[in-house]
């Protein structure tokens, strides 16, 4: 079964890129969407031309016997709007919003979205992690993921570095050698 096009998920391209939480009468917010309508709200957001960042992940799952793959939010429930007060009113008038969340700590919130967008960008298999706890802190040395700051995690057998959206208290983890991170003071 084909599946459709993946949605645009980041407006602008660059709001990742640089540092829109500085430009002037501009601040993040999270968005709490009614029950699945985190694409919906990304689509007006865009028709609008208001800033956000909806973290999505691809997902393959079997369905009567047959692969169907999906794009998915990585965090259900949640678009991150980078904009001013008008913005914040005006994906109100969606009428898809639960409640609008204030951040606090911008500069931190948009360097895990940074990371969260690098992870998902590598293509590999993430797994979504909720309700953190806190672990040993890393920054991975070399490879993709080079500079990206986060928890180990021991599962199986298995290395696992978690980055995480704190705001949130979710994060997602990938699996990767040990050998590959160094401690953070």
């Amino acid at each position: 079964m084909p599946i459709l096009a993946q949605e645009p998920c980041l407006y602008p391209e660059s709001l990742l890129a640089g540092l829109p939480s500085e430009t002037p009468g501009r601040q993040w917010w999270v968005l709490y969407t009614m029950a699945r309508q985190e694409k919906a709200v990304a689509r007006d957001l865009l028709g609008y031309q208001v800033p956000f960042y909806l973290p999505i992940v691809r997902k393959t799952s079997v369905c009567r016997d047959r692969k169907v793959t999906s794009h998915v939010p990585l965090f259900p429930g949640y678009v991150f709007l980078c904009g001013s007060d008008d913005d914040r009113v005006q994906a109100l008038t969606t009428n898809r919003i639960s409640r609008v969340l204030t951040v606090h700590d911008p500069e931190r919130l948009e360097r895990d979205l940074r990371q969260i967008s690098q992870l998902i960008a590598a293509k590999m298999p993430l797994t979504v992690e909720g309700r953190l706890v806190p672990g040993e802190r890393v920054r991975v040395r070399y490879g993709p993921f080079e500079g990206l700051e986060g928890v180990v995690l021991r599962r199986q057998g298995r290395t696992l570095l978690l980055v995480s959206v704190d705001f949130l208290q979710r994060g997602a983890s990938v699996e990767i050698d040990d050998f590959m991170l160094e401690p953070i003071d």
